[in-house]
């Protein structure tokens, strides 16, 4: 029955209103539908996210009949503590106080809303989305900051720049992954742990933000990584195709002009996920920390296939260690697979 073939819903999102409105009376007839046996499941929706709201700041005056009379937070003037604390407000229009109502959900009857078009006439509306993106979870509220959209606009102008500076050298030749040195190793596994991360955040549990703090993370090995080679300009390109479009749902049209830029004939909409290369994410050696009595006292280099014993031994004889366990004895040596050795003396 086409019932059951568009049924169950994969993915319901709303707001908490409708847990008790429309979410309650969808569960209620779905059951019904089941009970009188024209469905065969016993859900409407598999998933639900339930968003948060934005909120922004409010300000007011209390009218003479005990009302209040709203004011938009652009027509504000503000001053904050050392802290960034709003702590006085002024009236642009006439200079004169009025009340810091605190932050609430943004909305006409408080008059805190921000116009998105002028948000977008300033910075552009990928600006603007990864702003939203990155700024809280999906199921939190999202504090609405002038300021955070700038600091997305500077972080997408940066892609622009690295990818700018690449192009403007020539396409490099296909990357060799069978002769990557190691410090190369490291930047294709920062790649890779991008794709990996972004995909399961954006994939399975729509959280952009840390999707973007991946991208982020993967910039800024990117930017400090060698430039200079064939082997190096290979993997920049990799790189920015990487975080274009890993990107891409996120700030479409910078993403669609970079893939361009890199040397791609299609639309990126038209382009597949990046794959996980497994292989990218091994590693040879691993640093581990020292800890004597649980405070950090160095760190060692391991092969990845070292056993507990040889990273005990090797822990023992780190020079750190000698001096700060000198006239005590080791009472026992915890060591934590590919994160850390804690010994414990006394």
């Amino acid at each position: 029955a086409a019932a059951n073939h568009w049924l169950p819903v994969d993915q319901y999102i709303g707001g908490i209103e409708h847990a008790i409105l429309h979410l309650l009376y969808a569960r209620f007839f779905h059951k019904l539908m089941r009970d009188e046996g024209l469905l065969n499941s016993d859900e409407p929706f598999k998933n639900l996210l339930t968003q948060g709201m934005v909120v922004a700041d409010t300000y007011y005056r209390v009218l003479e009949n005990g009302g209040k009379d709203w004011f938009n937070p652009a027509d504000v003037e503000i001053e904050r503590d050392a802290k960034g604390k709003v702590i006085a407000a002024t009236l642009k229009a006439d200079g004169l106080a009025v009340e810091i109502g605190g932050t609430e959900k943004m909305s006409k009857s408080k008059n805190n809303g921000v116009d998105p078009q002028a948000m977008i006439d300033a910075y552009g509306a990928d600006t603007c989305r990864l702003f939203m993106m990155f700024a809280s979870p999906p199921d939190m509220s999202l504090e609405w900051s002038d300021s955070g959209v700038e600091g997305g606009s500077r972080f997408l102008r940066r892609v622009w720049r690295l990818a700018h500076a690449h192009v403007s050298q020539g396409l490099p030749a296909a990357l060799d992954t069978l002769s990557l040195s190691d410090a190369q190793k490291e930047v294709r596994r920062a790649i890779h742990l991008a794709i990996k991360q972004a995909s399961v955040d954006i994939g399975q549990h729509h959280k952009f933000n840390t999707a973007i703090a991946a991208v982020m993370t993967l910039m800024n090995v990117l930017e400090k990584a060698p430039h200079d080679h064939t082997q190096d300009r290979a993997l920049l390109q990799e790189g920015l195709e990487t975080v274009a479009l890993l990107l891409a749902p996120i700030t479409p049209h910078i993403s669609h002009e970079l893939w361009l830029e890199l040397g791609h004939d299609g639309a990126i909409i038209d382009a597949s996920w990046p794959q996980l290369d497994e292989s990218a994410l091994v590693q040879d050696s691993l640093q581990l920390v020292i800890q004597v009595n649980g405070k950090l006292r160095g760190q060692i280099e391991m092969p990845a296939s070292a056993s507990r014993e040889e990273v005990e031994a090797a822990a023992r004889v780190n020079e750190n260690v000698l001096r700060f366990t000198e006239g005590l004895s080791i009472r026992k040596v915890i060591v934590v697979p590919g994160k850390l050795v804690n010994i414990v003396a006394n």
